[in-house]
Formats: C-alpha cells, sequence, structure tokens
C-alpha cells in the first residue's frame, strides 16, 4: 500500500462524537497515525449512536465507525496524575492534538496548549468548540443547532411565510471539520518549515457564518437581510427545483449561452429571441421569471422523467435529477468514484460507508478500514509513541490508568 500524504504525522485525538472525530478521521484517511483517546470510564458516546451492526449480543454503531475508521484506540484516565503524565509522554512524539471540549476544560486538567507546547514547541493543538476560545460565549454549552441559529443559517432556511427550517445535517460541525482540518494542515506546514506549534482555534459559529454565501456582503453593502426563499436562489433564474413526470430535477440554465442551449434543447428555439426574456438579466427579474420563465420551464419537463431529462440535457444544460440517498449510495457513478467503501467488522457484517472525497493521484487515502475498539491498541501506542516498556504498561493497567 502507498503511503498517505500524511505518513509519518502522529495525531493524538482526544474528541468525541463528530467534528473533533471527523477532522481526525480525514486525516487518518490521508495516511497520519491517528491515536483515539478516550475516558475509560466515560468513552466517546458516540459509541451508542444507531445504525447498528450487529451479531448476538455484539454490536458496533455505524455512526462511531464511520467518523474513526483508521484510528488506533487507548483508554486513558486524564483526572488521574498518571494519566496527565501519559498523555505528555505521549505529546513528545505527537504532531497534532484534536480536541472538542469547552475552552477552559483541558486547562482544568492542567493539560493546556502552554502545558504541553512546553513540552513539544511544534505541537499543533486543533481545539473545536460552539463559539471558540476567545469571547463572552466561550464557555457556553454547544450543538450543532446552536451553530446554525447564533451563526444566522438557520433564519436563512426554508419557505418564504413559514418559520425557518433547520439544515438537515450537522452543517456546524461538518463546517468546523473542514476548516479544522484546513487549519491544521496549514499549521502543519508552518511548523515543519519553523519547529513552532500553534493553536487552531476553531468555532462552529464562525465556521457556519463563513458558509453563508453573500449574506453578509449583501447586508453590509445593502443592507439586505436574507430570508428563507425556498429551493430557487437568491436571485440567479432559472436555477431551481423543478418538478416532472416522476419527482423533480435541478435545472441551472441562467446564462444567456445556457438559456439559448436549453430552448433549443427542449424544443422552445422560438424564445431565445423574445425580448422579454431574451437575457440574463431581464430572466433574473422576480415578475418577469414567475410569468415568463418559470411556466416555460415546467412545460418542458412535464411530461418527462427524470431519466429522460438528464439524458437530453447531458454535457450541455445543468439539470441533474434529485435523488434519495439509497439511489447515490447504488448509483454506479459513485462506486466508481470510490465513494461508498467497505470495511470488514467479521462476524458482525460488512459496513458500508462514505469514502473519501480528497481524491490525491500519488498518495490516495485508505478510507475502507475499520473503527478501533474501547483501548485495543494501548500496548502498541504506549510503546510506540510514549516508549513506555512492557513493564511500565502493566503497572499502568494495575493502577487502572489505561
Amino acid at each position: 500500500m502507498t503511503p498517505g500524504a500524511l505518513d509519518g504525522v502522529t495525531v493524538l485525538d482526544l474528541s468525541r462524537v463528530l467534528a473533533g472525530p471527523y477532522a481526525a478521521q480525514i486525516m487518518a484517511d490521508l495516511g497520519a497515525t491517528v491515536v483515539k483517546i478516550e475516558n475509560p470510564k466515560d468513552p466517546d458516546v458516540a459509541r451508542g449512536f444507531p445504525p447498528y451492526l450487529r451479531a448476538g449480543d455484539a454490536e458496533v454503531s455505524g455512526y462511531y465507525a464511520q467518523y474513526n475508521r483508521g484510528k488506533l484506540g487507548l483508554a486513558l484516565d486524564l483526572a488521574s496524575d498518571d494519566g496527565k503524565q501519559v498523555l505528555k509522554d505521549l505529546v513528545v512524539n505527537a504532531d497534532v492534538l484534536v480536541e472538542n471540549f469547552r475552552p477552559g476544560t483541558m486547562d482544568k486538567l492542567g493539560l493546556s496548549y502552554e502545558t504541553l507546547a512546553a513540552i513539544n514547541p511544534r505541537l499543533v493543538y486543533l481545539a473545536i468548540s460552539g463559539y471558540g476560545r476567545t469571547g463572552s460565549r466561550s464557555r457556553r454549552p454547544a450543538f450543532d443547532n446552536t451553530a446554525q441559529a447564533a451563526g444566522g443559517l438557520w433564519s436563512m432556511n426554508g419557505y418564504p411565510d413559514q418559520p425557518p427550517v433547520r439544515v438537515g445535517v450537522v452543517i456546524g460541525d461538518l463546517s468546523a471539520t473542514m476548516f479544522g482540518v484546513i487549519g491544521t494542515l496549514a499549521a502543519l506546514r508552518h511548523a515543519e518549515r519553523t519547529g513552532q506549534g500553534q493553536i487552531v482555534d476553531v468555532a462552529q459559529v464562525d465556521s457556519i457564518l463563513a458558509m453563508t454565501e453573500t449574506a453578509v456582503v449583501d447586508y453590509t453593502v445593502e443592507g439586505k437581510v436574507w430570508a428563507p426563499s425556498g429551493n430557487k436562489h437568491s436571485w440567479v433564474r432559472p436555477y431551481d427545483l423543478f418538478p416532472c413526470a416522476d419527482g423533480q430535477v435541478f435545472f441551472g440554465g441562467y446564462t444567456d449561452k445556457l438559456w439559448r442551449a436549453s430552448c433549443e434543447l427542449f424544443g422552445s428555439p422560438e424564445v431565445v429571441d423574445d425580448p422579454e426574456i431574451d437575457t440574463m438579466r431581464k430572466r433574473f427579474d422576480d415578475e418577469v421569471y414567475e410569468r415568463r420563465v418559470k411556466p416555460l420551464v415546467l412545460g418542458w419537463f412535464a411530461n418527462r422523467t427524470r431519466a429522460e431529462l438528464e439524458e437530453l440535457a447531458g454535457d450541455v444544460v445543468p439539470l441533474t435529477a434529485v435523488k434519495n440517498i439509497g439511489e447515490v449510495v447504488d448509483d454506479p457513478e459513485t462506486v466508481a468514484r470510490e465513494m461508498v467503501v467497505e470495511a470488514d467488522y467479521g462476524d458482525l457484517g460488512t459496513l458500508r460507508m462514505f469514502g473519501q472525497p480528497v481524491k490525491l493521484s500519488a498518495t490516495p487515502a485508505t478510507p475502507a478500514r475499520r473503527a478501533n475498539e474501547m483501548n485495543e491498541h494501548a500496548d502498541a501506542v504506549l510503546t510506540a509513541v510514549a516508549g513506555y516498556s512492557d513493564e511500565r504498561i502493566a503497572e499502568l493497567r494495575k493502577a487502572g490508568v489505561v
């Protein structure tokens, strides 16, 4: 197997549930050695999340497995002095530490960034939290919905004249994951060049705000406050969800070139030069769009199926069937892109999960791996990363630290 792009990078993952574990999982997919460190008395709660692979009394959480694949498992009691020392000894040879506790938690444990950086000055310390490490709200508890609400996204999603609707996936966690990985890789590059580590402070609320497209500049430039607009774009027309004979499709033929091609493909070449809708700017007008453009598009699609429309549009105009997740997973193109991968869980069966969207030509990712069992790799991690002897590991086990 070709070594991954992050081969040689050691990551200590103290995080729980999603944003932190997913960030560490991406690094594991890309070749880093990631050690999942859990409290033996209070393991990652995601181990209990559905869905489950089951065989008899044994089970594994598909949720946990998807976000912790390819990691080594170590159970470590950080409330004990010996546990704190073990983490410090691991930090000596680590490159990255990931945590998503509320700011101040690691300080109370005596394991602040400053303490760990004194041991390893090149350590990159990724801290993901709801509101970030600074500001008056930093200690507030937060979930994904907190970020969607406080970051403005919730107020923008849904339909006009109805209460706003949360984005259906945990976009607050997922966006923090992405920015966390970007920040970590940037900090790693700096550490490699200078030997200087740093804190990568990523807030879910900040991450959501950075995902709101042009909402910020619309407000600061024109005083416009975004409100729910349903499936249509704020101003691009046509760029919407349209019904067809067997479901819905997205159609985005809004530029003059795409509009002309669409009119010809769908049998209305005569409207290309219609003076009321012959330019993109004219079609952007709400009244003109609703009265002239939208009815035309609805007529094109009404008696055609999703497959027929996709075949007709081909490589010419942007038109895509709206698929459910089962259709996506079973799509041959999904398989061809290796976006559904399998991990063997023995008697529990095979877990199919999403793959790694980052495709590196020389150092491909390795997402098709199972997640760690609790404390599964304690001896190997403590030997290889902390340099402990068998006798020292036995002492820690006897004391209940590991």
